[in-house]
């Protein structure tokens, strides 16, 4: 490892600890401060928080390796979530924001829920919060198993003789940099930390294309952009079709990727926080143009790092390791350590957001619900950061497995959510019809069909077929539910007799 590389790497990991300690010293008096920022987030830092929480080395790993393993045809999981954002963004976002103010200031999502259906109320916070809990446990594996990957594959023989695998001493040391500014500085700080890493993952997203595309041959690069069509034409044209070998499973299984964002806790968590319901467009515009840019790079990274691995006899072993593999052949030292920061950058993010979210749950929905109803504010910070180690531990378990895979991992976390609280959040905001009964069917309908459908194999392929991505008959499940069940019980309380 090259020391202009380390020394990248070190300036960014001192950043990001700075940034938890200025955040200790401003917003972690009490639980608003330490879970919600005290909903005084500017629209930058809310939309790019969002943004890079979202995204996660999924952006930087999955999508990139899905591309360059099966062609332009993986596109459409990218177009299905800009899809979805938009309508977040139009649909949740400034109702959130409003709404969990008006019922009773609401600080998780748990918690707003209860008080929207207060004759749920204990049903709902318990169920919400195993589920997740549970999810969010997978979800941060697979940011570890990002940083495991990263690791094996650039920084290999870092530290010799410390009785680890590189992949595992990887998970170690991304766990350790972001509990240390998330635990200290709580939401404040992983806000500020994601909107720095959100402007270096979008750098890194415009370069590494644009080098690889029009960088001339001095620097590694194609020289034009008809040099990777021509390239790509070669290996098999059908890598440059949208609708090569897709089948209509197969594009309903990917564009429905946007139907998980209502749902998804990490992201929608930032709209409770912006600063006010006036700064929500705001947040807005400058969120999805950053998804935009974004999408299109990592598009960018895996067409392109497809074409200059087969045009210069690059063997790529795991597809979603294109990025690393680039960013250590193409440029300068001290450009691979901030290409590599902006990996780092994308895993850290999410799992910051993530780690939080559990750990408000686990102290708002069962530490003070169950156990200590009384707990001061002190305590309460103080459980929640304990919290975020015990959730920490648990997703370094699952994510030992260094045959683990970040899209795999992410598709089964994000249906878990969408289908559980999509349909639920968009109907509580949005029909006053809703009843307690009703959430509480569509939430563990939505969780219960996406684990069988998991547990039976019907994701993948099967039967000479190609299965169909579980968050749609969760998601569909989920909706006749609180339908079904909000409507029937409608109906009990106009028959009920008057007292």
């Amino acid at each position: 490892m090259n020391t202009g590389t380390l020394v990248s790497l070190a300036a960014y990991f001192v950043l990001m600890i700075g940034i938890g300690l200025y955040a200790w010293r401003k917003s972690t008096a009490d639980s608003e401060g330490y879970l919600l920022a005290g909903r005084n987030l500017p629209p930058s830092v809310a939309a790019l928080s969002a943004g890079a929480s979202d995204m996660s080395g999924w952006l930087l790993l999955g999508l990139p390796g899905a591309l360059y393993a099966a062609g332009l045809v993986e596109a459409w999981i990218g177009i299905g979530l800009f899809a979805g954002a938009v309508a977040n963004w139009y649909i949740v976002a400034p109702r959130l924001r409003e709404q969990t103010e008006r019922y009773g200031n609401a600080l998780t999502i748990p918690q707003f829920l209860a008080n929207r259906f207060p004759d749920k109320a204990i049903a709902l916070r318990v169920i919400s919060a195993i589920v997740i809990v549970m999810f969010f446990t997978v979800y941060t594996a697979a940011g570890l198993v990002g940083g495991g990957k990263l690791f094996e594959t650039a920084f290999a023989g870092l530290l010799p003789g410390v009785g680890l695998s590189d992949y595992m001493l990887g998970i170690i040391i991304t766990a350790g940099i972001v509990l240390a500014y998330t635990m200290v500085g709580g939401f404040l700080a992983v806000s500020l930390t994601d909107f720095v890493q959100g402007v270096i993952m979008v750098v890194a997203l415009i370069l590494m294309p644009a080098v690889v595309i029009w960088g001339g041959k001095d620097v590694g690069g194609l020289g034009e952009f008809s040099a990777v069509t021509d390239v790509l034409n070669e290996v098999d044209p059908a890598l440059l079709s949208l609708t090569g070998g897709l089948t209509a499973i197969g594009w309903l299984s990917a564009v429905t990727w946007g139907l998980g964002y209502f749902g998804q806790p990490h992201i929608i968590v930032r709209f409770m926080a912006i600063r006010s319901v006036a700064d929500v467009a705001k947040a807005r515009n400058i969120g999805l143009g950053w998804m935009l840019v974004s999408l299109i790079g990592a598009i960018g990274v895996g067409m392109a790092g497809r074409a200059y691995a087969q045009a210069n006899g690059v063997t790529v072993e795991d597809p979603e390791t294109i990025f690393i593999v680039l960013a250590t052949l193409l440029f300068h030292p001290l450009i691979t350590g901030f290409l590599l920061a902006a990996l780092l950058a994308a895993i850290m993010s999410t799992i910051s957001s993530q780690l939080l979210v559990s750990s408000s749950s686990l102290t708002e929905d069962f530490y003070r619900l169950f156990l200590r109803k009384q707990a001061s504010e002190k305590e309460a910070v103080n459980v929640g950061r304990i919290c975020v180690a015990l959730v920490a531990i648990a997703a370094m378990v699952i994510a030992a497995n260094p045959d683990s895979q970040v899209l795999g991992l992410v598709s089964n976390a994000w249906a878990g959510f969408g289908a559980a609280f999509g349909p639920l959040i968009v109907l509580a905001l949005t029909w006053r019809g809703m009843t307690g009964a009703g959430a509480v069917a569509g939430l563990v309908t939505g969780a219960a069909v996406v684990g069988l459908w998991i547990a039976a194999g019907l994701n993948a392929d099967f039967a000479g077929g190609q299965g169909l991505y579980e968050i749609v008959p969760g998601f569909i499940a989920a909706t006749i539910a609180i339908f079904a069940v909000s409507k029937a019980t409608q109906r009990s309380a106009e028959a009920a007799p008057a007292r």
